[in-house]
């Protein structure tokens, strides 16, 4: 197994943060320095800044409703970070961040395949956001995004997406992209202004009623079918 696939597996991060720690010289391998490429058979060990990594452990996987204000990272270095929701200390993270003044789902896990396949671009994995803005809006606005809004700021067009209206000043849009700020950034060319945006479903995943804040346990079968839909092994 390839060193960074090791990384990921262990939940600690995505294969490409791997690929950042292994260039800045805080993996190693049986001792030695690791390199981009290096393969991990068995009985080897892998460390991180120090720490041993273990992919036998088991797998956790959680749904949290990030209240607006905190940072999506671990790092304790920031003051408003994920431990300020959640209890849980070892190797787990976030699949697929959202910004500090966004709020809703967050699916936090140490599986490293789905981690991996969330977090890499082009996969098509539907997140579905409720957006509301000052002032009203109408259907050409979202029929516009439906179509692909070109985002002058990073001269990058956006694919393809479903919107819809869902109240005067509110509307609901599903993203199969993850381009950073991509709704703010949508809504800017149209002349709105985000006051709320909250994520509430990923895939099969569902924010539900979970309170800001609060954490829960996926279920078998909601672990189940969001992996088949990431393409992870069975």
């Amino acid at each position: 197994m390839r060193i960074n696939r090791y990384i990921s597996q262990s939940g600690l991060c995505s294969r490409r943060e791997a690929d950042r720690l292994i260039e800045e010289g805080a993996v190693f391998l049986n001792g030695n320095k690791a390199e981009l490429g290096d393969v991990v058979n068995e009985g080897d060990e892998v460390t991180v800044n120090g720490r041993p990594l273990d992919v036998s452990r088991k797998h956790l996987y959680f749904a949290l409703n990030k209240p607006k204000g905190i940072v999506c990272t671990l790092s304790e270095k920031e003051e408003n970070n994920l431990y300020k929701c959640i209890d849980i200390r070892g190797f787990i993270t976030y699949a697929g961040r959202l910004d500090k003044d966004s709020e809703g789902l967050l699916i936090l896990t140490n599986d490293g395949d789905l981690i991996n396949s969330l977090m890499t671009g082009g996969r098509g994995h539907e997140k579905e956001y409720v957006v509301t803005v000052a002032g009203s809006l109408d259907d050409s606005v979202t029929g516009e995004m439906q179509k692909g809004v070109w985002l002058p700021e990073i001269r990058r067009k956006t694919l393809p997406c479903r919107a819809w209206i869902s109240g005067e000043n509110e509307f609901h849009i599903v993203l199969t992209q993850g381009i950073n700020r991509q709704i703010r950034r949508m809504c800017k060319v149209f002349g709105l202004k985000v006051k709320k945006l909250e994520r509430i479903r990923i895939e099969n995943i569902r924010l539900g009623e979970l309170k800001p804040g609060n954490i829960r346990k996926l279920g078998a079968g909601e672990i189940k079918e969001l992996r088949k839909r990431a393409g992870c092994e069975q």
